[in-house]
């Protein structure tokens, strides 16, 4: 009986020290895998919200919810979130170059037409500002709201130019977009053709009316 009674309290100490040193070693585990994908997610994370903002935040999500695991004792939740955020952050690097050299193609494919437009339009007002007579369909006061739409979209085309030079693509895209819009507007009010590449896309002709059923 003495023998029982005295191996019970060690037997507790041994159990309370193995509990112990698992949880000091699930701690330092978690606290590791923390780290890791902190630095992981730092070293990229600016291009990868430049590019695909979207996704970004799934990322942000869960080193919050790691954090907070841990900050409750929670070390095995802790390490199971943070473990795998250094492979979605590998995933999402190769999607934000994908996203990025889509942009730069679409920009390489507006910038190769957009400056032969706006030439274009400069050409056609030089010589209707010096013509007598103005072609029919055209006053001078639609010929002035086309030179002040050509000066508005000359001056977004240089922003334009700035953003993509800045890396900043999607930004560079859409004022590239307005020139564009600004430029065919401002060629139909000249009766200019304009490019068919910078056309809108024809609205999509209604569906025909199925026939109807033969009468029996």
């Amino acid at each position: 009986m003495k023998s029982k009674k005295y191996w019970a309290p060690i037997l507790l100490m041994l159990v309370a020290l193995i509990a112990v040193s698992c949880g000091s070693a699930n701690k330092d585990a978690a606290t590791a895998a923390i780290k890791t994908a902190e630095e992981a997610w730092n070293a990229v994370k600016a291009e990868v919200v430049k590019y695909i903002p979207d996704q970004a935040k799934g990322v942000d999500d869960a080193i919050k919810a790691a954090k907070e695991n841990f900050d409750k004792g929670n070390f095995d939740a802790a390490l199971e979130t943070a473990k795998d955020i250094p492979t979605r952050v590998k995933a999402l690097v190769s999607a934000a170059a994908a996203k990025k050299a889509e942009l730069a193609k679409a920009w390489d494919e507006m910038s190769g037409g957009l400056p032969n437009m706006l030439e274009a339009i400069k050409s056609r007002l030089d010589i209707l500002s010096q013509s007598r007579k103005l072609p029919a369909g055209l006053d001078k006061e639609k010929l002035e709201g086309a030179k002040g739409g050509y000066e508005a979209a000359a001056k977004m085309w240089e922003d334009a130019k700035a953003a993509f030079a800045g890396g900043n693509l999607n930004d560079a895209l859409a004022k590239g977009k307005t020139v564009k819009d600004k430029a065919v507007e401002v060629m139909t009010a000249l009766g200019m053709q304009v490019p068919a590449a910078a056309a809108p896309a024809p609205a999509a002709a209604p569906a025909p009316a199925p026939a109807p059923a033969p009468k029996g």
